[in-house]
């Protein structure tokens, strides 16, 4: 048995002291999730919680706790969040019940209780202290590791601790570390990793330099490490404050957010551009607007993200249940009887009904025994696979009606013994598939097995987002993206580039009044979402070509002419 499948115990629970990473919730370990998918309580840092909760058991309340606002972000007292899974009444504590006595306080009522911090617990400033305070109560706890921040995002910068010389490593932490300290470490030639905050850097370099380093040292300063939110200026230990003062970085409000300063040659800008490995991704930082459900768009937002990109999903439609259920009533009973020879699903939300219907009715995926069935495309097929249902036909070529057609065998009254196929589809749906079945020798039962509505508007924020620029790209997947998302949102702002599904959908952007940037070479989320990473691509290396900086087409200015690109 694993450590981290630890039964509670009747008089006392267990802790877990987790390392949640440096903000890339991918880079939790297979242990953390363990741990967390088995908590009944979490105490973090509100960033920290962002990071886990998406693997804690379900159901679980949120009790923010009382936080010190006198300490900036990386300092003082953390500000805690409590995610508590047994009890939904729990006041907010107090300040004085510190994160020990949280952790202990739900240990002793006999539950799993998991204590995230950012990085790894072995260099979090309370961590210890917590587990001093379990192992004097006699609560049990284990130690999960994760990737400390001084490690991480050295890595997601492009910026190697080490190499074949094998230099010397010196970790610092800016906020403690002693006049002795910065001595032994300006005295060294070696790699120093300084953890510090954006406006505490130059004084940081000031003592390197004051303590024996060459102000022409190279350094590079990462903000937000690990996240999209990434960014990276390189220069020298001299001349870093007028780095950030031209960058515009300094003087901020946010000059207390924490970064990670290298120090050494293996920082220099020139190795650095060539090792930036996460920053320069087609999509880096882009906010990409997807105009689908959340169940819809969770492969192509997985993709997106593989881009390095931030997507984010809008339902413009909502699915409801036919006005008329008898129809979808007698197709699922005629199923059962042996009336149909053939299904044929055109969408995930038919899938959704079919499986609906049955499950009213007792039955699974065996009423499915020899009624042949096919799939519009690969992503319903994946939905029927998940239903239990293997599909016998997916077009081979085009993943549409049309392209189920070219494939589906025409009526033979030798080796069919019924000409009549079941088609569950939307109330919207075009007449294409049903026209071509007919042709072919086949009866078509064209039900209305969901109906489809325009989604109600998003907040506020996203709406202000769309017409203002806020958004660096939108994909649209079908006409009816377009209509409904202008209808709710408003029309997308002229620097935001329009990316569309294939032609017919382009059109409907255009008479809308949008310009078309990028068309998929063929009529798939997925090749959409490649086609969008290669016009991201081409746009940075023309940037990079002129000389200019890598910019997102939302921090253009606004109402500025852009040159039309089609991919």
């Amino acid at each position: 048995m694993s450590p981290t499948a630890l039964t509670a115990g009747l008089d006392h629970g267990h802790v877990t002291f987790l390392g949640a990473g440096p903000g890339d919730p991918g880079l939790l370990t297979l242990r953390a999730v363990e741990a967390l998918s088995h908590a009944d309580v979490l105490i973090a840092e509100h960033e920290v919680l962002d990071v886990i909760r998406t693997h804690a058991r379900q159901g679980v309340s949120v009790v923010p706790t009382e936080a010190s606002s006198m300490s900036p972000p990386g300092m003082g007292t953390p500000q805690l969040t409590v995610v508590d899974g047994t009890s939904t009444t729990a006041a907010a504590p107090s300040p004085a019940r510190d994160a020990a006595h949280l952790v202990m306080e739900a240990a002793r009522s006999g539950r799993r209780v998991v204590r995230a911090v950012s990085g790894d617990p072995g260099l979090d400033t309370y961590a210890a202290e917590e587990m001093l305070a379990c192992a004097s109560a006699g609560v049990p706890f284990e130690v999960v590791p994760g990737v400390a921040a001084a490690v991480g995002v050295p890595a997601y910068a492009g910026v190697p601790l080490r190499d074949a010389q094998g230099a010397d490593v010196r970790f610092v932490d800016a906020r403690t570390a002693s006049d002795r300290c910065w001595a032994e470490v300006g005295a060294s030639d070696g790699t120093v990793v300084v953890s510090t905050t954006l406006d505490s850097v130059a004084a940081a370099a000031g003592e390197l330099v004051s303590a024996g380093r060459k102000p022409d040292t190279p350094l590079s300063v990462t903000v937000a490490g690990t996240t999209t939110r990434q960014r990276t200026w390189s220069a020298t230990l001299g001349t870093i404050a007028q780095t950030l003062k031209q960058a515009k970085v300094l003087p901020s409000p946010d000059g207390g957010r924490p970064v990670i300063a290298v120090v050494g040659e293996r920082s220099a800008a020139a190795q650095r551009d060539q090792l930036s490995w996460f920053e320069s991704k087609p999509l880096f930082g882009w906010k990409v607007l997807v105009p689908r459900t959340k169940e819809q768009a969770a492969s192509l937002s997985d993709q997106l993200r593989s881009y390095g990109a931030v997507p984010h999903e809008v339902p413009t439609i909502a699915v409801e249940p036919p006005r008329t259920p008898q129809q979808m009533e007698r197709a699922v009973k005629g199923l059962v009887t042996g009336r149909y020879e053939w299904i044929a699903f055109t969408s995930v939300n038919a899938v959704k009904a079919v499986r609906e219907k049955f499950e009213e009715y007792g039955l699974d995926a065996r009423a499915f025994a020899g009624i042949k069935v096919a799939a519009v495309g690969e992503q319903t097929a994946k939905a029927l696979v998940a239903f239990g249902v293997k599909p016998d036909l997916v077009p081979s070529g085009e993943q549409s009606a049309a392209g189920l057609l070219e494939d589906w065998p025409p009526y033979d009254p030798v080796f069919d013994p019924i000409d009549r196929v079941f088609l569950p589809r939307a109330d919207i749906a075009t007449e294409t598939l049903v026209a071509g079945l007919i042709e072919l020798g086949w009866e078509v039962d064209d039900v209305t097995a969901y109906r489809t509505v325009r989604a109600s508007p998003p907040p506020a924020e996203t709406r202000e987002a769309i017409k203002g620029g806020g958004f660096d790209a939108v994909l649209f997947t079908s006409s009816s993206t377009v209509r409904n998302l202008v209808g709710i949102a408003g029309k997308p702002h002229n620097v935001t580039v329009i990316a569309c599904i294939g032609p017919a959908t382009a059109k409907t952007a255009e008479e809308h009044g949008l310009r078309v940037d990028v068309m998929a070479p063929e009529p798939s989320v997925h090749k959409l979402a490649e086609a969008l990473a290669e016009f991201g691509m081409k746009r940075r290396a023309a940037a990079a070509e002129a000389g200019d900086p890598v910019t997102r087409p939302s921090e253009r200015r606004p109402g500025a002419r852009r040159r039309r690109s089609t991919t």
